[in-house]
């Protein structure tokens, strides 16, 4: 039996109040709206702020900052918490945040600019402007005849060209991320603050390539560096006035920079617990102007930013770039063949349902994509928590402004993307109808559980047989070499005694230092009824355990509502992670027939296409 998808339109009385900064106030990030006009429900909408407030009250972050847009007008702009982890300071909307690789985007706007000018080539060897990576080899791994491992070169059979800079197929590697030969070799070198951008690329280019260029994707931040500083030859002017100039003065984007001067320091967030890196210390003038991740800024001002590139290169009368240079960027780069390496393979490729465009992942496959939004959304996220999406087909616009650690950042992206389409309504007021008395016996068909897959939005819908596989429960993140636990409530890693909060060192014998994040997942999962043995390092302790977990049934956490008939009413509750429509977890809600495919809530019609029941 199928039961149908309740879509319930209902009044909207959220209104914004806007804000005056302390320092030189920004522009209106764009007009703002009743969010009813733009099709949002007050009441769903109204459930972002006690979400974040919740995680503040938990002491996972001190605050956040949250900014949604619709049809080019803001919908909803919050600062939830504090500014300090001392909670000492209120936070405020214009609360500026270091935005690491939420960077990567501006710098690749700044290469296309060039490109349409016809001062930069797409198609161009990186050498043709920065001539230093002539020379450049391909490193690979090698074993002299008495087993010794060493490392290998080999020309590029390919130049490495702009191109590649912007996809991410160069052949450079992210040295922190990666355990193989080159991102061992290449970890000995670094950028500092107070050398030019110039003398690190040039440094750059004498260490070798990872892969040979156009071969794989692997993201890394030496790439987008090199962008930044080809950008800098092709416009003969440093990165940082070249942005101010031709992108945040254009934009109004009045918060934006590479470092924060000292009349706004007061406005500045207290990074993540683990600090930023002396590269980072953003309350300083740099002589490094980071392509990848220097940049500071604002939700409004990112949303000005964000707002002009889902204008097609427009902003306020201001052409930035040309509508067919921005539909090229928001399309996916990669061709058929590229492999996908490195530690953000785990969200990247076909089997995600995620490519790559100029500077942001790109939604290409809803049934595989683990994120709610339309077939075409564009993305990225900086390493601290920061994240925007664009959804073109929806006109919607989300940034989130926090400073978490890194491994607990996925769960801000989906929480915030989560509750944002959910609170979107493309449905029709419904005429007024009187409820049906289907009876009974009618009513207790409906009667189960019934999954909504990994998205709430109204206008995707998504298969459940690919978000079913055979696993241990057990969710892992790794940062800095260290691959931290979580086990899945109910799950085969819980029932087998692991608990939360230890490392996971080894997978059948294979330490898992030397694996990507996607290579760990995909050995955690496998085959129902398959065991796996796990290596595991608990606080306190320096001899790992070691734990035996047969794989069971998994299901990626969503949506779900429990229906039940009671004294002839059919009642619903959600019963997932996430709450759907006006129905919440620990509350029944009544769902009055109108036909035998359509509900009601409070006398409102309730239609969609039918979900799969569990």
């Amino acid at each position: 039996m199928r039961f149908a998808r309740v879509v319930l339109p209902l009044p909207l009385v959220l209104v914004l109040s806007s804000y005056a900064s302390a320092q030189a106030p920004a522009p209106a990030v764009v007009p703002e709206a009743d969010p009813g006009s733009l099709g949002f429900s007050a009441s769903r909408l109204a459930r972002i702020a006690p979400w974040y407030q919740a995680q503040i009250d938990a002491g996972a972050l001190p605050g956040a900052v949250v900014a949604i847009a619709r049809q080019g007008k803001l919908a909803y702009l919050q600062a939830i918490g504090f500014q300090d982890r001392a909670k000492k300071i209120p936070l405020k909307p214009d609360a500026i945040f270091w935005l690491a690789s939420m960077t990567k985007p501006v710098t690749c706007v700044a290469a296309m600019m060039l490109v349409e000018e016809g001062k930069l080539d797409l198609a161009a060897p990186v050498s043709r402007y920065l001539p230093e990576f002539e020379a450049t080899q391909v490193g690979f791994e090698t074993t002299d005849p008495s087993g010794k491992k060493e490392l290998g070169f080999e020309p590029q059979k390919r130049a490495m060209t702009v191109l590649d800079l912007v996809r991410m197929t160069s052949g450079l590697v992210h040295p922190l991320q990666g355990k193989g030969p080159v991102h061992s070799f290449n970890r000995q070198i670094g950028a500092r603050r107070d050398q030019s951008l110039a003398e690190f690329i040039a440094t750059i280019a004498t260490r070798p390539l990872g892969y040979q260029p156009g071969e794989v994707w692997e993201y890394n931040d030496w790439g987008l560096d090199t962008l930044g500083r080809v950008v800098e030859v092709a416009s003969g002017e440093p990165l940082d006035q070249f942005l101010e100039s031709h992108i945040f003065k254009p934009l109004g984007m009045v918060d934006t920079g590479f470092y924060v001067p000292e009349a706004k320091l007061s406005r500045l967030v207290d990074p993540a617990p683990e600090g930023r890196a002396g590269l980072f210390d953003v309350v300083k003038p740099p002589r490094y102007f980071s392509g990848t991740g220097g940049l500071v800024s604002t939700a409004p001002d990112y949303l000005r930013f964000c707002q002009m590139l889902l204008n097609g290169g427009e902003l306020d009368g201001v052409r930035i770039l040309a509508p067919a240079t921005v539909a090229q960027m928001k399309r996916s780069s990669l061709p058929a063949t590229v492999r996908f390496a490195g530690y953000d393979a785990v969200v990247m490729g076909p089997e995600h349902g995620t490519s790559w465009g100029f500077g942001f992942a790109i939604r290409t496959d809803p049934e595989a994509s683990w994120v709610p939004g339309s077939v075409g959304s564009f993305a990225w996220n900086g390493a601290w928590g920061t994240y925007f999406w664009i959804d073109p087909a929806v006109q919607l616009i989300g940034v989130q402004m926090v400073q978490v650690p890194r491994e607990d950042k996925q769960r801000y992206f989906a929480a915030i993307r989560h509750l944002t389409y959910a609170a979107l309504d493309l449905s029709k007021a419904a005429p007024s109808e009187p409820a049906l008395d289907l009876g009974a016996s009618v009513l207790s068909a409906y009667v189960g559980r019934y999954y909504f897959g990994m998205s709430l939005s109204a206008s995707d819908r998504q298969s459940v047989a690919r978000q079913v596989f055979g696993g241990t429960g057990l969710n892992v993140t790794k940062a800095e070499g260290r691959v931290t636990i979580d086990p899945v409530a109910g799950g085969p890693a819980e029932k087998s005694g692991i608990m939360k909060g230890g490392l996971l060192t080894a997978i059948d014998g294979v330490e898992t230092d030397a694996l990507s994040l996607g290579e760990i997942i995909g050995k955690l999962r496998g085959k129902v009824g398959t065991a796996t043995t796990l290596a595991l390092l608990r606080a306190g302790s320096e001899t790992p355990l070691t734990i035996l977990v047969e794989r069971s049934t998994a299901t990626l956490p969503g949506a779900e509502l429990t229906i039940r008939l009671e004294d002839g009413k059919l009642l619903a509750e959600a019963t997932g992670i996430w709450p759907v429509l006006e129905i919440e977890k620990g509350r029944s809600v009544e769902l009055r027939p109108l036909s035998r495919t359509e509900f009601s809530l409070d006398q409102q019609r309730a239609h969609a296409p039918g979900l799969p029941r569990r």
